[in-house]
């Protein structure tokens, strides 16, 4: 299993979020490993609290490792691996295309019962492809506006690439560029209305990209929340999602604001270490248990 967690802007916990998940799991048994794939920043090994490791993606991407479990590193947790991103070359944030595809294509092939990888924030196409593949596509949030904003925007460009993967696999990029061309006249407000357009003249191709849109793996955390109104914000958002793209996001849950993860952060540990009772920690496991990750040992 696959699980992405991404966001539309930095510093929003993303990092956070995917180390304590990963340590959940690996608690329960599972064989996780975590993919920081934060090309330009990485930095889940400190949420770790582990050193720099020797051997980090960019050498994979740049060949001088071929085979990517050389680049799964030790965290010191039981069953918990770490492919740390690229730290000593910015080229490596931005992989050419078949470098991207290399990448992606060996890290579904890792002998594990559950891949996390921790995106950068934005919406650049290596962050949405990486997404994209992703049998749990995890979007995180905070309360804030500017950070609801990113996420619809971090929506809308996901939704988008997969429609422009659609439409090339299904001979339907006329229908949809027409109709973009011509969506004032025909009264195409939304990327649902756009798929109703697309249904109505070509029933069988439209029917194939409301499909592939379906399957798009949307999910949503709610992260530092400081209310009940604030934990109940994730529901509106999937809401807004559902009327707007005509897609279902599954609303997680929410992970409170508790002082105990930014103490975790100075100590250099996983609050699910450093605080296995707090609120946070309590909610993190809660979210994990809703994934669905099989362990085969």
């Amino acid at each position: 299993m696959v699980i992405a967690v991404g966001g539309g802007k930095g510093g929003i916990g993303k990092s956070l979020i995917a180390a304590n998940l990963g340590v959940y799991l690996s608690q329960r048994g599972a064989k996780v490993v975590l993919v920081d794939a934060d090309l330009g920043g990485a930095n889940l090994h400190t949420c770790l609290g582990v050193k720099p490791p020797r051997t980090t993606l960019s050498d994979f991407v740049n060949r001088r490792v071929n085979d990517l479990n050389e680049v799964v590193a030790n965290t010191g947790i039981p069953n918990l691996g770490l492919i740390s991103g690229a730290l000593d070359q910015l080229s490596a944030a931005n992989p050419k295309y078949t470098q991207k595809l290399r990448i992606l294509r060996e890290v579904s092939r890792l002998d594990v019962d559950a891949i996390i990888i921790d995106l950068g924030g934005g919406t650049g196409f290596n962050i949405l492809d990486f997404f994209l593949i992703a049998d749990h596509g995890i979007l995180t949030v905070v309360p804030e506006p500017t950070s609801i904003e990113n996420a619809y925007r971090f929506i809308k460009a996901a939704y988008y690439r997969r429609l422009k993967t659609a439409e090339m696999s299904w001979n339907l990029r006329p229908l949809v560029e027409a109709a973009m061309s011509d969506r004032g006249s025909q009264g195409l407000r939304t990327p649902a209305d756009l798929v109703a357009y697309v249904e109505k003249r070509d029933p069988e191709g439209g029917a194939r990209l409301r499909h592939e849109l379906e399957r798009f793996p949307l999910e949503l955390i709610v992260n530092q929340a400081r209310s009940p109104e604030e934990e109940r914000l994730g529901e509106a958002i999937a809401d807004a999602c559902r009327k707007y793209f005509g897609i279902r996001m599954q609303f997680l849950g929410a992970v409170p604001f508790d002082d105990a993860v930014w103490q975790s952060v100075r100590h250099r540990r996983p609050v699910l270490i450093d605080a296995p009772q707090s609120l946070a920690s309590q909610s993190i496991m809660r979210i994990a248990d809703t994934l669905g990750v099989r362990i085969s040992r």
